[in-house]
């Protein structure tokens, strides 16, 4: 059998754990060599009050591997053996992103101080710089469908994990929570928690991959997404319709709080992810929706439907 579960940092409200769908919580703890999540204990004790599954994961800052790896051991050594570990390897706020060799050796300390290796969380198009850790470490990947998938069933669509055969995690969606579809059931999770020895995932665990929805490049090389929905922006400055895709780009008008736009096309373009909204006469106003790094969400402005 499968699990499904939910990541936490400290930004995210109590009801994510709570969620009854979510069978497993991975709490943050730390990050880079001075950071300490204030609310990592009660995340982790909450969750575990429910009865759920428990992780825990360090935020790689990309300053010394070793140093990292020992704050992150220093600070969630009472739940060793209890608590599934992963190394959150993302762009943001990490100076060594790119840099194929530092995974490997932030795991490897982890290893050596825990008898444990942990999974190693990366978005699906920068799995190449984590494929050292291949040999030890469980794939937790991140790819979403699109931005709005606010709901618990799986999106049908492909995941590459090579050099992977398969992931243990794979994050499907980020936009009101961090959801997780976890490729093993209690008994593994217990394993990976342990380092007793290979987990062995279950067999087919994603649906059967459709079509890719229609995409296209356009005119400053940003790949757009098709996809039809509402966007009610929630920000209490309103946010500026533009007449291109870029901060740069003329504005159209400033869309107050409650403002409702329908676009029919997405994108990640300077750092935000952008939607296209028709205006008639083959013209478009875009609209920056929130900031993003690497396809994930970071925050929205508004809320989608």
């Amino acid at each position: 059998m499968t699990l499904l579960g939910v990541d936490v940092y400290s930004g995210s409200n109590d009801s994510i754990i709570c969620d009854a769908h979510a069978q497993a919580v991975i709490v943050k703890a730390t990050q880079g060599t001075t950071y300490v999540n204030p609310k990592a204990v009660h995340q982790y004790e909450l969750a575990k009050s429910l009865g759920k599954l428990v992780g825990t994961y360090h935020y790689a800052g990309g300053g010394d591997p070793v140093a990292e790896a020992d704050f992150f051991v220093k600070n969630v050594k009472n739940w060793i053996g209890e608590a599934v570990l992963a190394l959150d390897w993302e762009s943001y706020q990490n100076s060594a992103f790119g840099d194929t060799t530092w995974c490997r050796r932030f795991v490897d300390r982890v290893h050596e101080l825990t008898g444990v290796y942990p999974l190693v969380y990366v978005s699906e198009s920068a799995i190449n710089q984590v494929a050292s850790c291949v040999s030890d470490c469980g794939l937790w990947v991140a790819k979403y469908a699109s931005m709005n998938w606010n709901r618990w069933d799986l999106p049908d669509m492909p995941v590459n994990t090579a050099p992977w055969p398969t992931y243990t995690f794979w994050q499907y969606t980020g936009g009101d929570m961090d959801r997780d579809l976890i490729n093993t059931d209690k008994d593994g999770w217990q394993r990976l928690a342990t380092g007793g020895g290979k987990v062995n995932v279950v067999s087919q665990p994603a649906p059967s991959p459709k079509p890719q929805k229609t995409s296209w490049i356009d005119a400053l090389g940003v790949k757009w997404y098709a996809e039809t929905g509402s966007f009610t922006i929630t920000d209490d400055a309103g946010i500026w319709l533009r007449w291109g895709a870029t901060t740069q780009s003329s504005k159209i008008t400033v869309l107050p709080k409650g403002s409702v736009v329908k676009y029919d096309a997405y994108c990640y373009s300077g750092g935000y992810v952008w939607i296209r909204q028709p205006r008639g006469n083959g013209q478009y106003g875009y609209l920056p929706t929130g900031r993003e790094q690497n396809g994930k969400r970071i925050d929205y402005w508004g809320t989608f439907k």
